[in-house]
């Protein structure tokens, strides 16, 4: 079985009987408990509260030690009740044995309590010298069998207000009395384990490393404000400002205990569960403070009181501290988990903002501020990825000043894609805890989609754009293109056609009179030829009739005679007897022509080849030549020139350009284009559904 179980199932009884015990003598039986109840109440209950609570959630020795000193100092309690109701108990033969009970009460609170501060937080300690001193802590645990042997007279409590000196203790050893004087100063007054204990905290809460300084700040306080309380008590008794210092700094041991739980993880708390565990650990102290002040006072006064009156005393108190009870609760809750509330008002607003946001700049400018306020950060910042699949290094949205690396960070993620990061800055009031960075998560969830869609808008708006201009550019190249075919036509052919008109005129002038001879007509029949080759090679400018007949791969290779470099065609049988739809063919062949023009013009190299190939549904072209390069350049950059043509006779398509460097040098041009239509592939699908 578990050992803190165990331990549950021992102390927690022991501890409940002991304290049922004291309230039933002194607040019911005798009714005039005095201040009897405080120390039970204020002092022993909290710590009994919080060991049994420590037992059910973390299986630390630390935390056993806590429910063992709290159990203790409630029997410890219990006994001096018993025995201040009962003194004619103390002239039974049996008493000194009985008196152990007393004395090892007090000396496990002791001891008890010195181990769990002097090692708070981790249970342990870091240096030799105070792993031996530790060890001496647990010296006053011998009380009960050291004065049995070697004091002659019964040893009382100093606590119980009564001396033993006047009572025989038949269980001495004589041979052992000369210890008796070192026994009551080491054993019986615990100052020097009270000394060792204080050290062994103080060095470390002040020479420690800074992590052991941190965590040990707050504990070694309180301890030593307590100790100030309890000296005072002890030299100066009857001073009621010495006994308040008392009570408080008992009362302030278990709030200092679940702040080392909070913050530091105290009794091996997981840093998960850390918030949870203070919060049910802070409601339990809370209860049962509110319990104690609402009945401590009618229990006090009950010998003073009747019954109607005390029950309205009683009520009355309930009511006063109710206000203080659950402003306590919303104040520690607010300090573990944040402002519920404002979080929450902030996911609804967030909300309602996301839809009305229409620019990723305004959108994300509102989440940070929304963030910040939400989680009390010092500052916080979005940024969205780049193009090169990057973190941007500005962030387009931000609230405060971001300094240094951040505290917490959430991805914004939109099924699979990554589109930025939320970084948070440290909180303004400690540490972030679990339900803060869910509820950053949660937002970053939120807001993915919002993004997506604005940034979908906005490539959408800058892809209509573009199209648009795409349409402008094909109309003016359309526009140039007549513009040269109509010089073309009015600068050549046109004039050798009036040429020979001209020449035919002067012809019939000279057959009428005879003087035609057969070598003109030669002449005019060659200068019609030359005019119906001009005529062919205008038409084979605008749709060549090999792209027609022999379909795509024939008509590249028809240009490779004219070509000023050495040029390769490259493509597999398959591939020369495919024949693709016209206006696929008709855009391949256009730019392949526009490629290796400006492969002609621009580049200086001193070979180019030319790859077709089909795969998947697509023409693949690859232009290649080993020039000067233009280095990597992306297809939107370019807007004018040739491959302003490419990239809009492609777009036509559906397809896609990617230019960029080839290896080891010049340039490639990689061209996509779809060989299905939209409805073609459509209408197989059906088919391939209807079979």
């Amino acid at each position: 079985m578990d050992r803190r179980w165990v331990c549950l199932a021992t102390l927690g009884p022991i501890g409940v009987a002991a304290l049922v015990y004291i309230v039933v003598v002194l607040g019911f039986v005798e009714g005039d408990a005095g201040h009897a109840l405080a120390w039970p109440l204020l002092g022993a209950l909290p710590f009994f509260v919080l060991g049994m609570w420590l037992l059910t959630v973390t299986r630390s020795r630390t935390a056993v030690l806590v429910a063992l000193a709290a159990t203790a100092m409630l029997v410890g309690s219990a006994y001096e009740t018993f025995l201040e109701r009962n003194i004619e108990v103390m002239s039974e033969p049996w008493f000194p044995l009985f008196n152990v009970i007393g004395l090892t009460a007090d000396a496990t609170t002791t001891s008890t309590l010195l181990v769990v501060f002097a090692t708070f937080p981790s249970g342990v300690v870091e240096r030799r010298w105070q792993r031996i001193a530790v060890v001496f802590l647990w010296t006053p645990m011998l009380v009960g069998p050291l004065t049995l042997i070697t004091t002659p007279h019964v040893v009382m409590s100093p606590y119980i207000g009564i001396s033993g000196e006047a009572i025989p203790n038949p269980f001495a050893v004589p041979w052992l009395e000369w210890a008796a004087p070192a026994v009551q100063l080491l054993v019986v007054q615990a100052w020097p384990a009270l000394a060792i204990g204080l050290v062994v905290l103080g060095t470390r809460a002040l020479f420690g490393t800074s992590a052991v300084r941190e965590s040990t700040r707050v504990i070694a306080l309180t301890v030593g404000a307590a100790m100030v309380a309890f000296m005072l008590w002890t030299f100066l008794p009857g001073l009621w400002i010495a006994e308040l210092l008392v009570y408080a700094s008992l009362i302030a041991l278990p709030i200092a205990v679940v702040h080392g739980v909070f913050r530091y993880g105290a009794f091996e708390i997981a840093p998960g569960d850390r918030g949870r565990s203070v919060a049910r650990s802070s409601n339990l102290l809370i209860t049962v403070f509110y319990g104690i002040g609402v009945a401590t006072p009618a229990i006090m006064l009950s010998g003073q009181l009747q019954v109607v009156p005390a029950v309205l005393v009683t009520a009355l108190i309930a009511v006063a501290l109710l206000p203080v009870r659950t402003w306590l609760q919303r104040w520690i809750h607010r300090r573990l988990f944040g402002d519920r509330e404002r979080q929450f008002e902030m996911l609804s607003e967030l909300g309602a903002r996301l839809e009305e946001a229409g620019e990723a700049r305004d959108l994300l400018t509102y989440l940070a501020e929304a963030v910040r306020d939400g989680l009390g950060a010092s500052w916080v910042r979005i940024r969205l990825m780049s193009p090169d699949g990057a973190l941007a290094a500005s962030p387009v949205g931000a609230a405060g000043d971001a300094a240094g690396e951040p505290s917490l960070s959430a991805d914004l993620v939109r099924v699979d894609e990554m589109l930025g990061r939320i970084d948070v800055g440290p909180r303004n009031h400690g540490d972030y805890i679990e339900a803060e960075r869910m509820l950053l998560r949660t937002v970053a969830g939120q807001a993915a989609a919002s993004v997506a869609n604005v940034r979908l808008t906005a490539q959408l708006a800058e892809q209509l754009d573009e199209l648009t201009a795409s349409r402008e550019r094909l109309v003016a190249a359309q526009d140039d293109e007549r513009k040269r075919l109509e010089r073309d036509l009015h600068d050549g052919i046109q004039q050798n056609v009036v040429a020979q008109i001209a020449a035919l005129r002067l012809a019939r002038n000279r057959l009428q009179r005879s003087e035609l001879t057969p070598e003109e007509l030669v002449e005019l029949q060659d200068q019609a030829r030359e005019t119906l080759t001009d005529l062919r090679e205008l038409a084979q400018g605008i749709h060549p009739s090999v792209l027609s007949d022999n379909g795509l791969v024939a008509a590249v290779e028809s240009g490779v005679a004219r070509f000023p470099i050495p040029l390769t065609v490259e493509a597999d049988a398959a591939m020369r007897a495919e024949r693709f739809p016209d206006d696929v063919e008709t855009t391949a062949y256009y730019v392949v022509r526009e490629a290796l023009a400006n492969t002609a013009k621009h580049a200086h190299a001193t070979h180019a080849s030319v790859a077709l190939a089909r795969s998947n549904g697509h023409l693949r072209i690859a232009i290649t030549d080993d020039g000067r390069g233009i280095g990597t350049l992306e297809p939107a950059a370019a807007t004018t020139g040739g491959l302003a043509n490419i990239r809009d006779r492609v777009a036509a398509l559906r397809g896609t350009l990617r230019v960029s460097a080839a290896n080891p040098s010049g340039t490639t041009v990689l061209v996509d284009l779809p060989v299905h239509r939209a409805g073609a592939a459509a209408a197989e699908r059906e088919a391939d559904r209807v079979g």
